[in-house]
């Protein structure tokens, strides 16, 4: 993988995390696990700032933000968009 592939996978992501933390902080009423939420945003951001991160470490991070957002359909569209980037980060290399 190039530098360059990892720069738009990386750049994917922040994006869809910093969109899915803007949702949820204008998310209208009582979310019991918002904080919780934000948090492992802001944890998963980081990971992915510091260069190409580990896959199971972004896919645990998906199934705790996933966990805490519970079922708010508002939130569904930006949470697939989180999911599919880190999805991009474990995919095969194309041609084998």
């Amino acid at each position: 993988m190039s530098g360059g592939e990892a720069d738009v996978r990386v750049r994917a992501l922040r994006g869809a995390v910093a969109r899915l933390r803007r949702q949820l902080a204008v998310l209208p009423g009582e979310l019991p696990d918002r904080v919780f939420a934000d948090e492992e945003l802001a944890a998963l951001d980081a990971m992915v700032q510091d260069g190409v991160p580990e896959v199971p470490r972004l896919r645990r991070s998906l199934l705790l933000i996933a966990g805490a957002v519970g079922s708010v359909s508002a939130l569904s569209p930006a949470l697939t968009e989180v999911r599919e980037g880190i999805d991009s980060f474990s995919e095969l290399p194309r041609g084998r």
